[in-house]
């Protein structure tokens, strides 16, 4: 998480990079959401990040231009720091492309 600390020159949480990466891969970066909109945003984040573990499948996008997945592989039933883990794995794979 240090090289996303220095790239945007300051400290970030978890939720704040699943944040950055949903907008990227939204490509809506001068929007306003709403907070609802926010949490689909990092949602978009968390399916991009578990796609290459056959987890979600994309479908494609809507008509607005938000992406969708089908869930193809249930989660396995992770303690909060195994979660973290995993995603933080996926957020380094992820910016390593």
């Amino acid at each position: 998480m240090l090289a996303l600390k220095e790239r945007f020159k300051m400290d970030m949480d978890l939720k704040s990079i699943l944040f950055i990466i949903g907008l990227q891969e939204l490509g809506m970066n001068q929007q306003k959401f709403s907070k609802d909109q926010k949490l689909e945003v990092m949602h978009v984040a968390i399916c991009t990040l578990l796609e290459p573990f056959g987890h979600y499948k994309y479908l494609g996008r809507d008509k607005d231009g938000w992406p969708h997945w089908e869930l193809m592989e249930k989660l396995p039933a992770l303690a909060k720091d195994q979660q973290e883990e995993l995603i933080k794995q996926s957020i380094l794979e992820y910016w390593s492309e």
